[in-house]
């Protein structure tokens, strides 16, 4: 690592100025002491968890790179070090797939097999990637995660553009993001609208979410002996998701690999396995990095004026796409579409026909916290940005004041899968929350994204930064010293948005 970027880093030098270097840690007004204590804390998780060349979210649980961790945690070090943020993302888009996939694992082959799974044998990128163009240097994982990078890659940027521009940051990484966004856009496409289609629960990022429980219902679970449960060395088997569900993102993950990472068509041969939903947070999120990137082109200069402006348009009309596909008037929300005709089937039995994607297919009624992030659109029409902060501060999310709710959960406090403790079907979530503050404030809702900021601040503070929360009293879950909790921690302290046209 080079002496000037661990010097930025370095927890002990927060409190006594800036270093000095055109990479220089960024001027700030004086933050108020226990808010400085805070930002101390953060700085020593995200040293902690450097490996080098990127951040792992946890040295225990997860040992290696993850996709939309490193973005969002390239947000938070760009307060500390930009040329650190700028390595994270281009250590992870340099393990970029031929075909413009971004995997979700980028695996550091320090670490012992056994120590995650699914570990690189299982994924077989190499091989099993091959004619998708995995890479040969570096193991990975086939599937995807939520794209973000281009949003980081903008703030990035932004933090310390002399140094980005005496690196080439922009032009070398717009190409990769170009090709990350082209690939989601074009071979994604399941349902023929325009939005992108996850193949896997651990795509979208909130892998056990209720959201997924009709969809998965149609998959027939690998048996318990093909594989282990590294997971559960590190966490309470109360917290995690079931035997019953794990064998059944392994069976997905397994039969992906054997057609070999294709993306077929709608038509196909059934086409994308036994599972393909358009996610509302995946997209949201997918519509705000192609106005980063715009934003981007119009910054590498005027021959990518017409860049930018394709792109602005494409938002614009993803957005009307995301209302028209996946908004729900009644609920006041948006929820996932199932492309996937529904077939009833016990835990053990398999199909007997080929699951059809389904013309258009069908809304899932299940209330989740990604139904509210497409808030982070400034284009969402502004009568569907107040219906979704009235469900926010609802009963099914209680952002409102008096509901006794620190933090938004992921799933609605009022659904018969609550659970305040197992991953992703109640506890709250820095990174979720964070993309909620952001969207508040992006929709003119300043009181509410400051109380939500307060809050922020004070559980990542008490939890020990971690993975994930209760939403009620704050008490921390999963691993401590997560990676993107402290990362997003620094960004409410210190950040800017980027919402500035």
């Amino acid at each position: 690592m080079d002496r000037t970027t661990t010097a930025q880093l370095n927890p002990a030098r927060l409190g006594s100025g800036p270093p000095a270097g055109p990479s220089a840690e960024l001027s700030l007004s004086p933050p108020r002491p226990a808010h400085r204590v805070l930002r101390v804390r953060a700085a020593r998780v995200l040293h902690g968890n450097w490996t080098g060349t990127s951040t792992v979210p946890s040295r225990d649980l997860y040992p290696h790179q993850w996709s939309w961790d490193s973005a969002f945690i390239a947000i938070g070090l760009r307060h500390l070090s930009p040329l650190r943020a700028q390595l994270e993302l281009e250590t992870l888009l340099g393990a970029q797939w031929g075909d413009g996939r971004v995997p979700h694992i980028v695996f550091n082959p320090d670490v012992p097999l056994d120590a995650y799974f699914p570990s690189p044998d299982f994924w077989r990128s190499t091989t099993a990637g091959s004619r998708a163009g995995a890479p040969r240097a570096v193991q990975t994982s086939g599937i995807v995660q939520p794209p973000v990078h281009a949003l980081a890659a903008l703030l990035v940027h932004r933090a310390d553009p002399g140094l980005s521009r005496a690196r080439s940051f922009l032009p070398r990484i717009h190409r990769r993001l170009a090709a990350w966004h082209h690939y989601l856009l074009h071979h994604r496409d399941a349902g023929g609208a325009g939005l992108a289609a996850v193949v896997h629960p651990w795509e979208q990022g909130m892998d056990n979410s209720p959201c997924w429980d009709g969809p998965l219902s149609r998959v027939r679970p690998a048996s318990a002996g093909t594989f282990r449960r590294a997971d559960l060395d590190h966490g309470a088997a109360q917290d995690r998701p079931t035997d019953l569900d794990y064998g059944r993102y392994v069976r997905l993950a397994m039969d992906y690999r054997d057609r070999q990472y294709a993306d077929q068509h709608t038509g196909v041969d059934g086409g994308f396995g036994d599972f393909a939903v358009e996610d509302p947070a995946f997209n949201a999120l997918l519509i705000a990095s192609e106005q980063a990137l715009a934003r981007i082109s119009l910054e590498l200069g005027p021959e990518y004026r017409e860049d930018a402006a394709l792109r602005r348009a494409r938002g614009e009309r993803l957005t009307r796409v995301l209302v028209e596909r996946l908004w729900d008037p009644a609920e006041g929300m948006f929820l996932c579409r199932d492309l996937k005709g529904p077939t009833h089937l016990s835990s053990e039995s398999a199909p007997t026909e080929p699951t059809q994607l389904t013309p258009g297919g069908r809304l899932l009624p299940v209330r989740a916290v990604g139904g509210l992030l497409p808030l982070v659109l400034p284009g969402l029409p502004g009568e569907l940005a107040r219906a979704l902060v009235r469900t926010a501060c609802g009963p099914h999310f209680g952002l409102g004041p008096g509901s006794g709710v620190r933090l938004a959960p992921s799933y609605d406090l009022t659904g018969d899968a609550y659970d305040p403790h197992r991953y992703w079907r109640g506890p709250a979530w820095i990174n979720t929350n964070w993309l909620l503050e952001r969207g508040l404030r992006t929709h003119g809702e300043t009181s509410l994204a400051d109380r939500l900021r307060a809050e922020l601040l004070a559980v990542a503070g008490e939890s020990g930064f971690a993975e994930y929360v209760d939403p009620y009293t704050g008490r921390g879950r999963g691993a401590r010293g997560f990676s993107w909790s402290a990362a997003l921690t620094l960004d409410l302290l210190l950040g800017e948005g980027v919402n500035d046209d």
